[in-house]
Formats: C-alpha cells, sequence, structure tokens
C-alpha cells in the first residue's frame, strides 16, 4: 500500500510518501480501506517529538478514518468487505473494570488510533471489529472521516464532564478548532447560550453559522472584558478549554462563580499557574477530558446520521500532499477539520 510515514521527528520534512507493508488482518478485527483520513494536532506532536514518550518508527499517523471494509479476520462475524464504515479513534483493552462499565476511555491501555499503532495517513488500515460505526448511504467519507475525534471530545467535554444544562452560559474558544466548532453544536444541542471566540471577521461569522448567540474576536478584542459584558458581569458557567498556556489564566478570570472549565488539551502549551485562593474562594471546577467512549460516539453519531450534528470541513488534500495538509493545520488558518484523500 500507498502511505505517509516519517522515519524520524522534525518539520514536515521528515513526511515520506512511499510503498509500507499491509497491515494484518488479526482475529476480531478487520482492514479498512481508507477513503478519507482528518488531521488532528496529535499528528503535528508525534511528527516533531513528544517529550518521554517513543513514538514507533518508522510511523503512520491518523485517528480519523472513513471508508469500506476490505478484509474481514477469524472471528468477526458481524461484519463483511465492502460495508461503509467510520472508525472510532479510541483504542481499549475490552476486558478491564472501565472497558466493562462502558468507561473504556479509562482503560489503562488506552490509545488513540496513529498514536503507538498504525493509523489512518495510508491506503489501509487495522482496526478492532468494535471499533467500527455503520455509515449510511447519505453520509460522505469526508463528513464521516471529520466526525469522530473532535465531537467524541466536545460531547465528553460537555454532556459527560462539565454536565451542561440550558441555562448555562458556555463559552468555546477557538471556534475555528476541530474541538471548537464541535462544541458549539453539542452546547446548542442543549440550548444552552453559546459564546464563541475565533480570529478574524470569516472564523466570527462562520461560528455564528453553527449556532454561536455572540462571538468574541479574540485579536481584536479583550476576551475577558467581552465576556463580561455579555453575562451582566457574571462570566460565562463552563468554559471549553483546549488551548493551554496562551488562554489558561484568562479562561479563568472569565468563569461565573461555581462555573467549571473542562479542558481536553494544550496546543499552546502545557505549563500554567494556579492562584488557588481564587479556585476555592469562587468555587471553581477544573474538569480534565480526554477522548470519550465507544457508547458516547455511538450516541454523537446517531445525530450526526440525522443531520443534528454536522462538522465544518475546511479543505481536502491528497494523500501525497499531507505535508502541505499539516502545514496547514501548523498555521491555524483552517476553520473546521482538514481531511486527507488517499
Amino acid at each position: 500500500m500507498r502511505a505517509v510515514r516519517f522515519h524520524r521527528h522534525g518539520g514536515i520534512e521528515v513526511l515520506v510518501y512511499e510503498d509500507a507493508p499491509d497491515p494484518p488482518v488479526r482475529p476480531g478485527g478487520v482492514v479498512v480501506r481508507v477513503r478519507a483520513c482528518a488531521l488532528n494536532h496529535l499528528d503535528l506532536w508525534q511528527r516533531r517529538g513528544l517529550d518521554r514518550v517513543t513514538i514507533p518508527l518508522p510511523h503512520i499517523s491518523g485517528a480519523d478514518v472513513a471508508g469500506e471494509i476490505a478484509a474481514v479476520g477469524d472471528g468477526v462475524t458481524e461484519w463483511r468487505a465492502g460495508q461503509r464504515v467510520m472508525v472510532q479513534p479510541g483504542l481499549s483493552c475490552g476486558r478491564c473494570a472501565a472497558c466493562l462499565a462502558g468507561e473504556d476511555n479509562y482503560c489503562p491501555r488506552y490509545d488513540v488510533l496513529g498514536y503507538q499503532s498504525p493509523g489512518g495517513y495510508a491506503e489501509l488500515v487495522a482496526v478492532p471489529a468494535a471499533n467500527l460505526i455503520a455509515l449510511p448511504d447519505h453520509v460522505t467519507d469526508v463528513e464521516a472521516a471529520a466526525f469522530p475525534l473532535a465531537f467524541l471530545t466536545a460531547w465528553h467535554m460537555l454532556r459527560n464532564r462539565a454536565r451542561i444544562k440550558a441555562s448555562d452560559t458556555v463559552l468555546v474558544l477557538a471556534a475555528g478548532s476541530g474541538v471548537g466548532q464541535a462544541a458549539i453544536q453539542v452546547a446548542r444541542l442543549v440550548h444552552a447560550r453559546v459564546i464563541a471566540t475565533a480570529g478574524g471577521d470569516d472564523k466570527l461569522a462562520r461560528a455564528r453559522e453553527l449556532g454561536a448567540d455572540e462571538v468574541i474576536d479574540h485579536y481584536r478584542e479583550d476576551v475577558v472584558q467581552r465576556v463580561r459584558q455579555l453575562t451582566a458581569n457574571r462570566g460565562a458557567d463552563v468554559i471549553v478549554e483546549h488551548v493551554g498556556a496562551a488562554t489558561w489564566e484568562k479562561s479563568l478570570r472569565c468563569l461565573a462563580r461555581g462555573g467549571r472549565v473542562v479542558t481536553c488539551g494544550a496546543t499552546t502549551g502545557h505549563q500554567t499557574s494556579l492562584d488557588l485562593r481564587h479556585l476555592f474562594a469562587r468555587q471553581l471546577s477544573i474538569l480534565g477530558s480526554y477522548m470519550g467512549s465507544k457508547a458516547e460516539l455511538i450516541q454523537a453519531a446517531g445525530l450526526f446520521f440525522r443531520g443534528l450534528l454536522r462538522p465544518a470541513v475546511d479543505s481536502t488534500f491528497a494523500l501525497a500532499d499531507t505535508a502541505r495538509a499539516q502545514e496547514r493545520l501548523e498555521s491555524s488558518g483552517q476553520f473546521g477539520k482538514i481531511v486527507l484523500i488517499p
């Protein structure tokens, strides 16, 4: 098969479009012919190299996959070759207490497709049959690839960890990101009030189209001041934080008393400070969130298939142009997901 791999860590120059071995068909698993694979910031961090993390080399990244089943392994009876599928990107053991309780994203062996295992930057990828979700005919491969990781993450953050309700005001940072555009839509499902930040008029307009009630240009406006103005000086009940060091302190200042900030990432850096006096005096909650369970993705996917959730797709690139695709993601110029087409 053809795939994009890196044999060493570095800039986009280390990405190589080349021949790679076809993945084996394992018992209990399938091989999916990749028709679309969306990018995530995890792909950039892997390529650059992560502290205290060893990435198997040469490596194929890519967590968000849609396509059709090319081969079925022993013991798999509910799937057949040719079926169109979307892949749940979270990999778990299926046997531990967390997995058996339906909380597979708490599995001690939890992994993300394309992180420690070969991913979807390829013509073929091997995945457990348990990670497949059948695609209806009206959903395109590109839309399906753009959905899983971003919407699973946003769903778990807002519905499971922050437990948002209709009376909440939700501040979504970086609306043009995968998680940002998904979080706006998930919050709107429960009729919460949504304030979204983004940079530039085009992104602000698109955030409104997705359902944001109010928008803030984080380049031209003081986010804390604007949030206070928009909430009669009360602040936001829930903040969707995934930017990290660049926004963390301001995010906490935007919170209402008793508010909760839920974080799933740190794209601008992971070192921050915290004044504990504000934490306890204002009774704030800081919630960590990582991916989500298979059951949560199935629930969210049902709404996707009904048209109630829809991933924003920024652009598509041929697999051979992966370097250009990652360059666009690094520039932060996109709104929504960037998708590779093998």
